[in-house]
């Protein structure tokens, strides 16, 4: 470097500017990474972040940018930071965001925007646009930024909402002036924020531990259903050890899965219908009790008030939201996992051995139905026969990541598949969104540099699919499996009006989605049998290869809406006028 150019670079040290003061308060808070889509006005900060050392990983479409983010969340404890144009973009980015916060999930959604001033007087700017206001409603804070000195203390609030009491998202509002505006850089410096202890752990009540170790001495048929926030808490050895120093049955929610091996003696995952029925006390284990558990009545959980429940949670407003808990534990999982185990000592809390046979017993029969399902050899490939490989495929890669979506794809591998370790299953979450597998996918590389699986179904893998160039330009290993039936739930529907038309849940007909992964410089593949997809799954994941699989499933297989074809409502007319609804 010539003197004259070192001259010119301390001349312009002595100046920063919005740009710059924004990556240097994401940095200081070790948030090292943000998915974007650049564009008006945010391009230059993508490119500057780069230069500053951050990863900036920048997606074809920011709802996955923003999932991406979330997921990045879920998995570091740390906000996501998805990074989006005005507008447009910004609306792109506000489904992500909602999800989050539906999730619990720190995320921070970044928005370029148009000046208040022309926007208040609807002067008609570029992409004009009252972001804050429509972000709200979505989210756990919303916060806009006007001057740069503002900067540092905006990410800190902007950080601390999103990861303290129950995570969720955050919105910050940047007009695009403002990323422009200049101070000395010493003010600038002394301007930023260091968060300490934004998510400080919540120890409950003494009183309360008490009242639920009394709850716990008198159930005679008890259960622990752990939830994907106590995945998210990362106690993982304290869960264990509250599991295990109880002997309770445990039925792990799907991206629960993991926290303690679904090979666990004490899980009762393949014995769930009994357990929710015939449990007289069932402690919630970071889990929610809302539609995922069928709100906690109904025949699914057997006669009306005949459970008992403590619930695990670190928001007290969650208590009572659907039935009553009889013994509340308000704080983090980690803390109160940790007191009713230090409270046990001495209680001779220990499950009945009847009840744990009659669980036992279930579970090994319900198995060993599975197990013949599993092993078929039928081409076309039903879900079973292609779900009983990949299980397979988990079991002897279990570092793997699994990622998850579809309808019955879902459904079925989700009580298919094995998870071994924790927080090495991610899918659709709390909302049930569809779309998430590809920003899901590349987060957990990027975030875990693990290896991924991600099964889709076709009709899922139809929202993100063109994520596929993503994974391709970021060269991440990444396998995807499209199980490919050839339509929305099912591959066989008919025109009710007999037209021309194909049936409104009808795709093209063995379509070829490996050669989008070859177009960008993948491996592609199309499977038709078990072992044709063991071998290529394999291979994929051993050369670590941005790969797709394209599996053809048996059209014929499979239900309407998979597992939840009850929230789906039926028409009275329909039944009487067209045979196909009565199928």
């Amino acid at each position: 470097m010539t003197q004259a150019a070192a001259i010119e670079l301390d001349a312009q040290a002595e100046v920063t500017d919005g740009f710059h003061l924004l990556i240097d308060a994401l940095k200081l808070n070790d948030i090292t990474t943000i998915y974007n889509v650049p564009g008006i006005p945010i391009t230059d900060l993508g490119r500057y972040a780069q230069a500053q050392g951050m990863r900036v990983i920048s997606f074809r479409h920011e709802q996955h940018a923003g999932y991406a983010a979330s997921v990045a969340g879920f998995l570091t404890k740390k906000p996501g930071v998805c990074m989006t144009v005005s507008a447009p973009g910004f609306m792109n980015g506000l489904t992500a965001l909602a999800n989050a916060t539906t999730n619990c999930w720190p995320m921070i959604l970044i928005s370029g925007s148009s000046e208040r001033e022309i926007v208040d007087l609807a002067q008609g700017d570029y992409e004009e646009m009252d972001q804050l206001a429509m972000a709200r409603p979505f989210c756990k804070a919303a916060y806009r930024l006007t001057y740069a000195e503002d900067i540092g203390i905006a990410v800190a609030r902007a950080i601390r909402s999103a990861v303290s009491g129950r995570p969720g998202g955050v919105y910050l509002d940047i007009p695009g002036a403002m990323l422009g505006q200049t101070m000395e850089a010493a003010k600038g410096a002394q301007s930023l924020v260091k968060v300490i202890d934004p998510a400080p752990r919540s120890t409950p009540a003494p009183d309360a531990i008490a009242r639920a170790i009394g709850v716990m001495k008198e159930a005679k048929r008890p259960l622990i259903v752990i939830g994907k926030g106590a995945a998210y808490d990362q106690s993982d050895d304290t869960v264990r050890e509250l599991v295990e120093k109880s002997g309770y049955p445990f039925l792990p929610m799907s991206m629960a899965k993991g926290l303690l091996p679904d090979t666990h003696p004490q899980c009762a995952s393949a014995a769930r219908s009994l357990v929710l029925k015939e449990s007289d006390v069932v402690i919630m284990l970071g889990a929610r009790i809302n539609w995922l558990l069928s709100h906690g009545k109904g025949k699914q959980w057997g006669e009306p008030g005949g459970k008992r429940f403590i619930q695990i949670d670190i928001d007290a407003e969650e208590m009572d939201s659907n039935v009553e808990i009889a013994a509340p534990l308000v704080g983090d999982v980690g803390s109160c996992a940790r007191a009713l185990i230090d409270a046990m000592d001495n209680e001779g809390i220990a499950p009945p051995k009847d009840w744990l046979d009659l669980v036992h017993s279930k579970a090994e029969a319900n198995m060993e139905k599975m197990a013949a399902r599993l092993q078929n050899n039928n081409n076309p490939m039903d879900y079973h026969a292609a779900l009983g490989v990949l299980k397979q495929v988990i079991t002897e890669q279990p570092d793997t990541i699994l990622v998850n979506e579809g309808a019955n794809t879902l459904d079925l591998a989700r009580s298919i598949i094995n998870v071994h370790k924790p927080r090495h299953r991610i899918d659709v979450g709390t909302w049930g969104v569809m779309g998430i597998g590809m920003g899901a996918a590349i987060a957990a590389s990027i975030e875990t540099g693990k290896r991924v699986l991600a099964v889709e179904g076709d009709s899922a893998f139809g929202f993100c699919g063109m994520e596929v160039e993503t994974i391709c330009r970021y060269k991440l290993p990444v396998c995807v499996v499209v199980f490919n039936n050839n339509g929305i739930y099912r591959g066989d529907g008919e025109n009710w009006g007999g037209g021309g038309d194909p049936a409104t849940t009808s795709f093209v007909p063995d379509a070829r989605y490996d050669k989008m992964m070859e177009a960008f410089g993948g491996v592609g593949a199309w499977v038709t049998t078990p072992d044709e997809l063991r071998r290529a799954v394999n291979e994929a994941l051993e050369s670590g290869k941005p790969t797709l699989v394209n599996a053809a499933i048996d059209p014929a297989a499979g239900k309407e809406s998979g597992n939840i074809g009850n929230l789906n409502p039926q028409s009275v007319v329909a039944q009487k006028l067209y045979p196909q609804a009565r199928k």
